[in-house]
């Protein structure tokens, strides 16, 4: 079982981005230090639920900060940015941090980003399988081609292979090529894809990559969309087993209800202050969680309380759903040395619990 830290750059209230952004790079750092598998870097923009508006950017300082830690994004947001862009760094990143880093993947929400970054509701709507499909094929092969310009310069006009409508460019040489990594298998960088719909689930497993799974998820719906991935893996041609993570939140504490009442007093006021700066890029309703209400379900689904607890929860996590691999939220208590600590105690206390 692989244990890491999910990182969101939360900035909780009365404090300045630049602390949340400290104790985000501080969390690598103790990861590393505290012998944690990794550390999973969210990105949001123009909200200070995460202060980190690029994921990509942030793993890169944080892999040349470790010399042994995995880095992966949770998520990079395909809508916002170029796929061959994206690419370009994920195979530096890959190259340069000899196979530690995982790009995950995702689509996002319907938020102003879309219209700042130019790529519209339809972008999120209906363009992501797209952006995806485009983004493997730069990770995989040594010069690729799309759309209308891929077409016009194929051989005898056929179209290129995975050609989509929204990008138009014609074959370019892949540079760097992830397969050339010195100390790697050949292979690029691991993609995952974050999941949150039966659609997103058929999606990954059509194209045989790992999920992420958000921490608003019990072990019950977890256990189904893993269930729906193996089945619909199986359908088409692929191996039907895949190193899946699960997001959750883990705060750890000598009694159970003193790691509870930490949580209580800091994540409802982050989450409220997080979520309510959340704007739709096309005014459509939003319906946001009770921030109270929600802290209390991450602590009813979570490994918060004692290691003891936190050890079991994962465990039976683990059991029901398959999942071995885990990004958890250990930065709820908004305080770097509560963060530092918390981190820890997470890779003494309970990873040797786990076997």
């Amino acid at each position: 079982m692989r244990v890491g830290a999910f990182v969101l750059a939360a900035q909780f209230p009365g404090q300045g981005q630049g602390e949340a952004l400290h104790r985000a790079v501080r969390t690598a750092e103790v990861a590393e230090e505290t012998g944690l598998d990794s550390v999973w870097l969210a990105e949001h923009h123009f909200v200070p639920y995460g202060v980190c508006p690029s994921a990509v950017t942030l793993a890169a300082l944080m892999l040349g900060r470790t010399r042994r830690l995995r880095v992966g994004t949770a998520v990079s947001v395909l809508p916002n940015t170029h796929p061959v862009a994206l690419g370009e760094q994920a195979a530096l990143l890959h190259l340069t941090s000899e196979g530690r880093f995982t790009l995950g993947v995702g689509r996002g929400g319907p938020w102003v980003d879309l219209e700042v970054f130019g790529g519209g509701l339809d972008a999120y709507e209906n363009g992501f399988r797209e952006d995806l499909d485009l983004l493997r094929r730069w990770l995989t092969e040594p010069r690729v081609g799309s759309g209308a310009a891929a077409s016009g310069v194929a051989a005898e006009g056929a179209a290129a292979e995975g050609a989509g409508a929204r990008y138009g460019f014609r074959e370019v040489a892949v540079v760097p090529r992830p397969s050339e990594a010195l100390d790697g298998d050949g292979m690029g960088p691991e993609v995952i894809v974050a999941c949150t719909s039966p659609a997103s689930v058929r999606l990954a497993a059509e194209r045989g990559l790992p999920m992420l799974l958000g921490m608003h998820c019990g072990d019950e719906d977890k256990a189904a969309m893993v269930d729906l991935w193996r089945r619909t893996a199986r359908a088409a041609g692929r191996s039907p087993e895949a190193d899946h993570v699960s997001a959750g939140v883990c705060q750890l504490a000598d009694r159970t209800a003193d790691a509870r009442e930490t949580l209580m007093k800091s994540m409802p006021g982050w989450l409220k202050q997080g979520l309510d700066a959340h704007v739709t890029v096309d005014g459509r309703p939003r319906a946001m969680r009770d921030p109270a209400a929600y802290t209390e379900l991450l602590c009813e689904l979570h490994p918060v309380g004692t290691p003891e607890l936190a050890a079991d929860r994962l465990a039976a996590t683990s059991e029901r759903t398959g999942i071995t691999r885990f990004a958890l939220l250990t930065e709820g208590s908004g305080d770097l040395a509560a963060t530092e600590e918390n981190l820890r105690r997470l890779g003494t206390e309970v990873v040797p619990r786990l076997g």
